[in-house]
């Protein structure tokens, strides 16, 4: 089920609708009004009000005169006048109502106001919506012409008339600028008739919408329909630090919510001495350092001491002044100081998660999987699988046959250092090179391995070679 806003005549929700009634780029209307006097009875022989209030694309309303007498309600479809052909629009307000908004947005019951042609047909839907399709993509193609010009302006939106016979571009600019070849070229590239429309930053952003600082959507998108001018000053009257990037909005300008508590500040200020009060002495001259508006407090200092402040209430401040144009000074500010209450303990108890503050800087280390543990075959992720170990096996599989091997022969006979190398042999016994060699006997020459070595090579070896 659609929105009243944004219902189409066969009861459907055009292109875009979100059904929630909040849709306000496209279909649903963002200021919404209720008819409280939908219901009212007129006196008898009393005409209705013969004057409707329609809206556009992003919330732009015009009040028409409904010359036909057409039975209409909020959300009907109708076509409007406009120059040249015709408009497409939505019905919002009908009725006794209507009178009160055009008073409210002045203007007068016998002005030229211009009149509702018919309830909008299927066809003129279609042609509507065909329209509004194109917007997008020549808003990205109007963009880049006048990029290509170095024209200093922003091209924010365009909107078409219901019949489709013409553009309305709409742009930001800091001064005035020229852009008569500019609409040459969008009437060659676009082939319609094209209006160029200037607005404020302000009305940009209503335009568009977005998220303010917040987090909700923007009050010029939502509900707020006039823009009331902000200073600096609402800004100080509320004590707020003049950080510009703090007190600007969305467009750019100061924020719109700085006047909404602004009344409430500056009736509290009326009962507070002056800001650069100064009050006198005999410890000397003493300054306004900072005030709490809806306590009633004020904290001065000395202007040779501006790390000690003493806070006074706004009694004790109007009594010291009231002495000092008398030309009598004070004892000191500790006379009249208030003590602050100390503060309360509290019993801090840690949440879940907020033992340290550092817990996520440091990644916390992979613990290695512990295979000791594990038996064989046993899987351990999606592809790993512990297997035994094999040396280990293959050492207990040699042990066990060492172990049937069959027992050692003792019965030899004992080994005869004095026996020939040949009898050793014979017996089944060797001995090590150089033992019981005879008496006449050379030792060998192991110079015969090197003949066939390179000098370098016996150089490497330590060992120079023979010589030539």
């Amino acid at each position: 089920m659609a929105c009243t806003s944004c219902s189409t005549a066969d009861g459907g929700a055009p292109k875009g609708c979100k059904n929630n009634g909040t849709c306000g780029t496209d279909s649903c209307n963002k200021l919404t009004v209720f008819d409280w006097l939908s219901n009212m009875n007129l006196p008898t022989g009393e005409a209705p009000f013969d004057c409707i209030e329609v809206r556009f694309k992003n919330g732009r309303k015009e009040f028409y005169r409904n010359t036909e007498k057409l039975t209409l309600s909020i959300g009907d479809i109708v076509a409007t006048e406009a120059s040249p052909g015709h408009d497409i629009g939505i019905v919002t307000l009908t009725g006794e109502l209507v009178r009160i908004q055009m008073k409210k947005k002045g203007v007068k019951d016998n002005a030229e106001i211009p009149k509702i042609y018919r309830k909008a047909s299927q066809k003129d839907i279609d042609i509507w919506s065909a329209a509004r399709d194109k917007e997008e993509p020549m808003k990205v193609r109007a963009r880049e012409l006048a990029i290509a010009q170095k024209l200093q302006m922003k091209i924010s939106d365009i909107e078409f008339q219901g019949d489709g016979s013409k553009a309305t571009f709409y742009y930001t600019a800091e001064d005035r600028v020229d852009f008569r070849m500019l609409i040459k070229d969008f009437a060659r590239e676009f082939t319609t008739r094209i209006e160029m429309k200037q607005v404020g930053f302000r009305q940009e952003a209503s335009r568009l919408g977005g998220i303010g600082s917040c987090g909700r959507e923007l009050c010029c998108s939502t509900w707020l329909t006039d823009f009331r001018s902000v200073n600096t000053s609402a800004a100080r009257y509320q004590q707020l630090s003049l950080n510009p990037q703090k007190l600007a909005g969305q467009c750019g300008k100061l924020k719109c919510c700085l006047n909404y508590e602004l009344d409430t500040y500056m009736d509290a200020l009326q009962g507070f001495p002056d800001f650069d009060t100064k009050l006198m002495t005999e410890k000397g001259l003493a300054i306004c350092q900072k005030q709490d508006i809806f306590k009633g407090l004020m904290w001065f200092a000395y202007t040779d001491n501006f790390a000690n402040w003493h806070m006074l209430k706004i009694e004790q401040v109007k009594e010291i002044i009231a002495e000092n144009k008398e030309k009598n000074k004070v004892s000191s500010l500790e006379d009249y100081a208030v003590e602050a209450a100390p503060a309360p303990e509290k019993d801090f108890n840690n949440a879940m998660g907020q033992e340290s503050l550092t817990r996520f800087d440091q990644p916390k280390k992979k613990k290695r999987p512990n295979n000791k543990n594990r038996k064989p075959g046993e899987k351990v992720g999606a592809s790993e699988v512990i297997r035994p170990n094999t040396e280990n096996r293959q050492r207990n599989d040699n042990r066990q046959n060492n172990d049937n091997r069959p027992p050692r022969n003792d019965n030899r006979p004992p080994r005869n250092e004095n026996r020939n190398p040949a009898e050793n042999k014979a017996a089944g016994e060797t001995k090590p090179q150089g033992q019981n060699r005879p008496a006449g006997d050379k030792p060998r020459n192991n110079n015969n391995r090197n003949r066939n070595r390179r000098p370098s090579d016996n150089k490497n070896q330590g060992n120079n070679g023979p010589k030539e």
